[in-house]
């Protein structure tokens, strides 16, 4: 039996749903419990000809101009569960398993793909067509853990999103479908969901499942009833219920509070999976207001708090959210991979180990923190609707260390 993928949950929200022309993106990443996520800037770049990129596993030819980038990932590897670029595309990474084993081989993972989607691709349609050419160039394969004891593998399901318009990208091995979404809410888990309504795919996909004897030709072309296993393309999402209910009022803070909402699944805490890390993003549909990007960098969103990104030249770098680099002394990077788990943990997650100790152990105390911590948090989105409502462009300076500042702070109230 192939493991579970781990139940993750991506949304996005379009006018009518959301607030005033704002597009709205949202993602919990479940994964193992005690995996480490980071918080990473990566400014544009210009690369010579011929150079290479190192990813999780293999190398593949760098472009020559790779784009801004702001990711949360586990930090033993290259790519990310989701992130953003200073162009406003989002895309956000889940794991699906499919009735085609993934491959064990070293390959690009799905992971891998969101930042060479993020890096290379202007817009939402963009960087959906950057993760499909490697796909069919590379393939996707290799163990989504840290794990050196079992190779654990998916294949891959995308939310891609930008102002205008967002993607929906599910594949399976190098073949895949897309479906384009203009309005409404939308939400994608650890299961596929595309079913007739596809707006590009993979030119040779239907020949490939005649093929394999999944499909006759004769009814309708649904890709979940194709690919998946048995009947498990049911719907899956318990998130989207609590955001139509906005009723056209979807904002930063309606996300979050789906996003921490134990009760529906959407924030995951069992076993062997936990909220690792999440993401929210504003998208003004207007192009001369900035985008908003709020990342926790640490577990389980109901005892974190978002913290406010924008992207702007000279960003400060935020290593308080960086786990530790070991360089090539990485167990990660040798072979055999894994062979021992370093600590990756950053300050940040270290001082939220301390807090969740102290919840656990004190209830007074512990909800005092957290009272504190979501004043904090109300501080920060309080100030980025008024410079999502303000009629003067911008000044740089004014956040060019803004998440820095934020993390600061919060690390400030656990000492």
């Amino acid at each position: 039996r192939m493991a579970a993928a781990p139940p993750s949950y991506c949304f996005v929200a379009f006018p009518p749903c959301s607030k005033d022309g704002l597009v709205v993106f949202g993602k919990n990443s479940a994964r193992p419990r005690d995996e480490v996520q980071e918080v990473v800037y990566f400014a544009a770049a210009d690369h010579d000809p011929g150079s290479k990129v190192e990813c999780t596993y293999i190398e593949i030819e760098q472009v020559p101009k790779t784009h801004a980038v702001v990711l949360s990932r586990p930090s033993w590897l290259w790519g990310a569960e989701m992130g953003a670029n200073e162009h406003g595309v989002c895309v956000a990474n889940e794991a699906v398993v499919t009735r085609e084993p993934a491959s064990e081989s070293e390959a690009l993972l799905g992971m891998d793909l969101v930042r060479l989607g993020l890096e290379r691709g202007a817009t939402a349609k963009e960087a959906l067509d950057v993760i499909v050419a490697l796909l069919e160039e590379h393939g996707q394969g290799g163990n989504y853990y840290e794990d050196g004891s079992s190779c654990h593998t998916f294949q891959s399901a995308f939310l891609i999103v930008d102002r205008n318009e967002a993607w929906i990208l599910e594949t399976s091995g190098k073949y895949w479908a897309a479906e384009k979404i203009t309005e409404g809410v939308k939400c994608i888990c650890n299961r596929l969901s595309l079913t007739t309504k596809i707006d590009a795919e993979h030119p040779e996909l239907r020949n490939y499942v005649r093929s394999q004897g999944w499909w006759n030709g004769d009814s309708d072309f649904n890709f979940s009833e194709v690919f998946s296993l048995d009947d498990d393309h049911v719907a899956c999402c318990s998130g989207k219920e609590s955001l139509e209910k906005q009723g056209g009022d979807v904002s930063a803070q309606a996300m979050i509070d789906v996003l921490r909402d134990k009760d529906s699944g959407v924030c995951v805490d069992s076993e062997s999976f936990l909220t690792t890390a999440s993401i929210v993003s504003v998208l003004p549909q207007d192009p001369s207001f900035p985008c908003v990007h709020y990342f926790t960098g640490t577990p389980d969103p109901s005892r974190s708090i978002f913290k406010p990104f924008i992207f702007v030249d000279d960003v400060k770098l935020v290593p308080k959210v960086q786990s530790p680099s070991f360089g090539n002394d990485d167990p990660a990077k040798k072979i055999p991979r894994f062979q021992e788990k370093p600590d990756r943990r950053h300050e940040l997650y270290k001082a939220h180990e301390w807090a969740r100790s102290l919840i656990e152990n004190d209830q007074d105390k512990g909800q005092k923190l957290m009272r504190i911590m979501l004043e904090l948090e109300k501080q920060g989105l309080e100030a980025m609707e008024d410079i999502l409502t303000r009629t003067e462009v911008l000044d740089p300076a004014e956040v060019v260390d803004l998440f820095y500042d934020c993390v600061d702070t919060e690390l400030k109230f656990f000492k």
